[in-house]
C-alpha cells in the first residue's frame, strides 16, 4: 500500500514537472520520422498478465517489424531516438503506466512476450511476481554493460544467451530483497548514471548486486533462462 501510494505520487508528479521535455521530445520524434510520437509496446506484467507499455517511438515505423531487441548500433534507429535512448528520455511516458497501476516506479524491467514465452526458467518467473518498473538493477546492468553484449548480427540470440540471464539473477535480488528504501536508492543510483552517461562516462562497474547474482547463476543457471 505504501509502495503504491509512492509511485501515485512520484509519477504523478514527474509528470507534472517533466511536462515541458515530455511535449518537446513528442514533437521532436514527429518532426524527426513518419508516425506516431508514442510507440505501445506489449509486455509481461505482474503475474504474467500483458499489458501496453508506452514509450517514445524511436524507430521507423516501417522498421519496428524486425527483431525485438534492439543492438546498440540498430540502424532501424532515427538520430533523435539515439538521444531520446541514451538519456532515457524514450521511458518517461511510461509514468502513465505506473499512474495507471500497470507499473512501478522501481520493479524489474518488463520482457516481450516472446522472450517470456520461449526463455524464461522457473527463476526468470520468479521476477513476475512483483509489478514492473522503470528502475532496477537489471535495467542499470543493461544500461551500463548491455551495449557490450547484444551485436547486430543476432541480436535476440546474443541479448537470451549474454544478457538475459545476469539482468533476470540481478532482478530476482531486488524482488527479494525489495524495500521502500530499497527502491529510492536504485531511483538514485539511476538518475546518477543518466547523468554519467550525459557528460561522457562509458565505463562502470558492476552493480553491488552481482556478487548475489553471480552466485546464484553459477549454482542454477538453467532455472534462470532454457
Amino acid at each position: 500500500m505504501v509502495k503504491r501510494l509512492f509511485d501515485i505520487l512520484a509519477a504523478a508528479t514527474a509528470l507534472i514537472l517533466l511536462a515541458p521535455l515530455l511535449v518537446c521530445s513528442a514533437i521532436g520524434v514527429r518532426l524527426s520520422s513518419a508516425g506516431p510520437a508514442i510507440y505501445p509496446a506489449r509486455r509481461v506484467g505482474r503475474g504474467g498478465s500483458e499489458f501496453v507499455m508506452y514509450k517514445f517511438r524511436t524507430m521507423h515505423v516501417a522498421a519496428n517489424q524486425g527483431s525485438v531487441i534492439t543492438a546498440s548500433s540498430d540502424s532501424r534507429v532515427f538520430s533523435l531516438g539515439r538521444i531520446l535512448r541514451a538519456l532515457k528520455i524514450d521511458e518517461l511516458p511510461q509514468l502513465w503506466n505506473v499512474v495507471r497501476g500497470d507499473m512501478s516506479i522501481v520493479g524489474p524491467r518488463p520482457e516481450d512476450p516472446k522472450i517470456v514465452q520461449r526463455h524464461f526458467g522457473r527463476l526468470g518467473m520468479e521476477t513476475l511476481s512483483v509489478a514492473p518498473g522503470l528502475a532496477s538493477p537489471g535495467s542499470l546492468y543493461n544500461y551500463t554493460h548491455g551495449h557490450l553484449m547484444v551485436d547486430n548480427q543476432n541480436p535476440e540470440a546474443a541479448y537470451v544467451q549474454q544478457l538475459l540471464p545476469v539482468k533476470l539473477a540481478l532482478e530476482l535480488v531486488y524482488v527479494r530483497h525489495r524495500s521502500l528504501l530499497y527502491d529510492v536508492r536504485i531511483i538514485l543510483r539511476t538518475a546518477l548514471t543518466i547523468l554519467q552517461i550525459a557528460a561522457g562516462k562509458k565505463n562502470f562497474p558492476d552493480p553491488p548486486e552481482m556478487l548475489c547474482a553471480s552466485g546464484m547463476l553459477k549454482e542454477m543457471p538453467q532455472l534462470f533462462v532454457r
